[in-house]
């Protein structure tokens, strides 16, 4: 009898041990399998020549923030071949060819048709949250695909990122200014609090500094920026709901004169961010406590507020589709797995082909959905130092 138990609770042992090796294998080809969500982006949205196209715009627009977030969705799919395109066209075009580790020139943020019907430049003033995400993206493929090339073009950008649109604000120290050009008005320093993403601060901190005090290279502390981006966003959202914007005055920082304390659009990244932090990151703990209103807030009625009042915590609207691609990480990270169903199920609504005319996808959707489906479902995450971990290099 005993040897007859024992032989049936090991095949049972053998039966669990297999589940647990098909459940494994599912998830690692999910992780590995061709990424149809990035594909599809890439068919609607990147030019052959590697322009990422915002068709929902009147000028056909293309920004420095769409080649940063494409060259980011190459790499975690390991296409190095359109990551290339998309950097040999941000050089060319939004920094007029001067981008490589000698002669860096910050991209202008908006390209696409002018009124006279010619396409270039819109605006040539950079955007610093797509100055950062580039800078990352060249310092992650020159780690993941062993290029030093990419490494040092990264490591310039960065240096130029420092000596342009990082400033020293009276009391608090380094913060990233939304762009070179615009944000400082007699004694008001505008921010944008989406602009600060901690994984991508972290990396730089490693990255692209000279190793002796955590200072890089040109002198810019990128840790006590990430931990100034953490007091800005802490201080900003009362209510735990991040504005899109805010400024600096007097030694606080204080209600965006221009945009006022609205959460919307913009702000949403925030909570994204925050859920694609390392748990081992000191940071991240207490950032994502720092926003909990919209998980509360998701919790009670069951979908995100389109838009909020950062001070009083009102709410206005229901989200888009979008804002669950950018709230799954955040939602996963606060293990609300109720709420992270629900993400789920829209996200697959999102991804699902358009129905009649005038459903055409748009740009700043599937960004965030990538972003959103490409986390939860294990094709990437960062580590505690910020670098990007993409599935491809483990699991596949």
């Amino acid at each position: 009898m005993q040897a007859r138990i024992s032989v049936m609770t090991l095949a049972a042992a053998f039966t669990l041990a297999g589940g647990a090796a098909d459940a494994a294998n599912a998830a690692n080809a999910a992780q590995c399998g061709d990424w149809s969500a990035y594909r599809t982006f890439v068919e609607r949205f990147v030019q052959a020549d590697g322009r990422v196209i915002d068709h929902s715009t009147a000028t056909q627009q293309t920004t420095s923030e769409g080649q940063s977030y494409a060259m980011f969705f190459a790499l975690v799919a390991n296409d190095r071949a359109t990551f290339e395109r998309l950097l040999a066209w941000t050089r060319a075009n939004l920094a007029a060819g001067q981008f490589d580790a000698q002669n860096v020139r910050l991209p202008a943020w908006q390209w696409g048709r002018k009124p006279d019907g010619s396409f270039g430049v819109l605006d040539p003033n950079s955007a610093s949250d797509s100055d950062l995400w580039i800078a990352y993206d060249l310092l992650q493929a020159g780690r993941l695909w062993k290029e030093p090339a990419y490494t040092k073009l990264g490591q310039a950008l960065a240096a130029q990122i420092v000596k342009q649109e990082v400033v020293d604000l009276p009391g608090l120290g380094p913060m990233l200014l939304p762009g070179p050009q615009g944000f400082r008005n007699g004694g008001v320093t505008r921010l944008n609090p989406s602009y600060l993403p901690l994984p991508v601060l972290r990396a730089l901190a490693r990255e692209a500094h000279d190793g002796h005090d955590g200072r890089d290279v040109s002198g810019a502390p990128w840790t006590r920026l990430a931990e100034n981006a953490y007091k800005l966003v802490k201080t900003t959202s009362p209510r735990g709901y991040a504005p899109d914007w805010a400024a600096f005055k007097d030694g606080q920082f204080v209600v965006d004169p221009k945009n006022g304390d609205t959460g919307s659009y913009d702000a949403i990244r925030v909570y994204l961010w925050a859920g694609l932090a390392s748990p081992a990151d000191p940071l991240a703990k207490p950032w994502l406590g720092a926003l909990d209103g919209m998980r509360q807030s998701v919790a009670q009625t069951g979908f995100p507020p389109e838009r909020v009042d950062a001070t009083t915590g009102a709410e206005a609207g229901e989200g888009p589709q979008s804002y669950w691609g950018a709230l799954a990480p955040y939602f996963k990270a606060t293990g609300d797995e109720r709420a992270l169903g629900l993400a789920r199920q829209h996200l697959a609504a999102l991804d699902a082909p358009p129905q009649g005319a005038g459903r055409e996808p748009v740009y700043y959707d599937r960004v965030l959905g990538l972003f959103g489906t490409g986390f939860i479902d294990g094709r990437y995450r960062f580590d505690e130092a910020g670098r990007l971990v993409p599935s491809w290099r483990s699991a596949c």
